[in-house]
């Protein structure tokens, strides 16, 4: 190995731009000595310089540059040294938190098949607790309060307990560089992802990022805190209205009227727990909204532990009831793989904590490769966007000028002023003649078809299903490179060809476009 000094005629390089490259024979001779005496003074490092006859072309402040060099080389892999030390300690811990929570699982497992003396299966007698009989409940800070204390046991019970089986997700190998480890339930009340990890973030960091939910989960339409106050053991109960994008323009979206209760465990831990207000707990009630489908969450929400060192340990919980008798049947599997809530929800979350504590440890540089505030911001810009046509609300200004039925294309138009580019003029120089923005949209449903080969379909494909007034030169030039180039023709896009987007992993069950 060659290591360059910045040492240059006595004055650390600074005069003739000559920079001395030490021989690999030099390197092996200095690192030996290293090893001997890492700081070395004046004295001492003249006498290595006369004992070892490979270094007598040397000057002395170029072997003391070169020391100093070697000692800051070690600090900081003894510094990467310590993080990773510090991972696999905290990794290791969960890990045997884990263990001991699935050998209680198996143990109550056992026991349970030993004495039930019924017919019904194992899984479903175990869940039975997850379902209780709430006793009706004052709409008061007190039974808000008492609300909270309730949902907050049964989220600790699925995040760190046995209250529900968990069954972990193909691919997912757990260590610290891993998302976390990702596991997903059979056999309960709707569908249900679990998942633990590591963060190099603070707790009350991973919470304020976890709470701003529309920055991480795309099928957040909106977040609203419609009331909030502290309770007398220092935590806050929050009422929350959530809406939810339908994926498809098959079905209706969702909402949410939620209780969210945030508290401080006695070792330190912070707690977001939130879960559905219904009537049967007698407390305050959300009317239903038009064109939404109210949904349940379950006992839900996170627990971040703060970490020796530094970061976090993160559990996530996610329990929803997505209502699927309100879609069509062959929609169902949407609302009802548990797979594709972790994908879509509990692994967007760990993903956003994980981009957010990389931008915090990493410098940005210029150009498109890292820069992910921009990004995500691009990113947020172009999903909302799409869920905002695909499900068309009228209070986003969308209207409806034409349908042949719900299976086929449905043809809308917003004229909102946010909307609207009136300066907007075309390549053949005429101005825009539209009165807003129009939007053609369908679903259809493709059977054996995975998404990973839909989508490279339609990325090396556009010009032969999208028909955008160009010829097959222009189209072809597409797969070069550029968006805009001459010689195409003046269609209703003057000149320029959008491609698409899109997000997609292997193993997803979905993807979109």
């Amino acid at each position: 190995m060659a290591v360059t000094s910045a040492y240059k005629d006595g004055k650390m390089g600074m005069d003739n731009g000559k920079y001395v490259r030490y021989t690999p024979e030099q390197v092996e001779a200095l690192e030996r000595l290293y090893h001997d005496c890492p700081k070395p003074n004046s004295l001492r490092r003249q006498q290595l310089i006369r004992e070892c006859q490979i270094l007598s072309n040397i000057e002395p402040k170029q072997v003391k540059v070169w020391f100093q060099n070697r000692r800051e080389k070690q600090r900081k892999e003894a510094s990467c040294l310590q993080l990773v030390n510090r991972k696999l300690t905290a990794m290791n811990k969960l890990l045997m938190e884990e263990n001991d929570r699935l050998q209680k699982q198996v143990s109550q497992l056992t026991k349970i098949a030993i004495t039930d003396t019924n017919s019904e299966s194992v899984v479903t007698s175990g869940q039975h607790h997850l379902t209780p009989q709430h006793a009706p409940q004052d709409a008061s800070s007190a039974g808000l309060l008492s609300i909270g204390e309730e949902t907050l046991t049964e989220f600790l019970s699925k995040a760190t307990g046995t209250a529900m089986e968990w069954v972990q997700m193909q691919g997912m190998k757990p260590g610290p560089d891993s998302i976390g480890i990702i596991a997903i339930s059979h056999g309960c009340t709707g569908v249900a992802a679990r998942a633990c990890g590591l963060v190099d973030l603070e707790p009350t960091r991973v919470i304020e990022i976890l709470k701003d939910r529309p920055s991480w989960y795309r099928d957040c339409r909106a977040v609203n805190v419609l009331n909030m106050f502290s309770t007398g053991n220092s935590g806050t109960i929050e009422l929350l209205y959530m809406q939810l994008y339908a994926p498809t323009t098959l079905a209706p979206a969702r909402d949410f009227w939620l209780l969210r209760y945030t508290f401080a465990l006695e070792d330190g831990s912070l707690v977001v727990c939130e879960r559905s207000l219904n009537n049967t707990q007698n407390g305050p009630n959300m009317p239903p909204v038009q064109h939404f489908v109210r949904a349940e969450m379950l006992p839900s929400g996170y627990l971040i532990r703060p970490c020796e060192g530094g970061g976090s340990i993160v559990h996530i919980v996610d329990h929803m009831d997505l209502e699927p008798w309100s879609v069509p049947e062959v929609l169902r599997p949407l609302y009802e793989s548990s797979t594709l809530l972790a994908q879509r929800t509990t692994m967007a979350a760990f993903c956003q904590l994980r981009h957010i504590s990389q931008e915090v440890s990493q410098p940005t540089v210029a150009g498109w490769g890292r820069r992910p505030a921009a990004l995500c911001a691009l990113r947020q810009r172009l999903s909302k966007g799409f869920n905002e046509a695909v499900n068309g609300f009228i209070d986003e200004g969308w209207s409806m000028i034409e349908s042949d039925g719900t299976d086929d294309v449905s043809l809308l138009v917003n004229s909102s002023p946010g909307k609207m580019d009136t300066n907007r003029s075309y390549a053949n120089g005429f101005p825009s003649a539209s009165s807003g923005v129009l939007c053609a949209k369908a679903s259809m449903l493709l059977q054996n078809v995975p998404p990973v080969i839909l989508l490279r379909f339609l990325r090396e494909h556009r010009s032969e299903w999208a028909d955008s007034g160009i010829d097959a030169y222009s189209a072809a030039s597409i797969k070069v490179g550029s968006c805009s180039f001459p010689g195409s023709q003046a269609g209703i896009f003057g000149g320029q060809v959008i491609l698409p987007l899109a997000h997609s992993i292997d193993h997803e069950e979905a993807s979109k476009i």
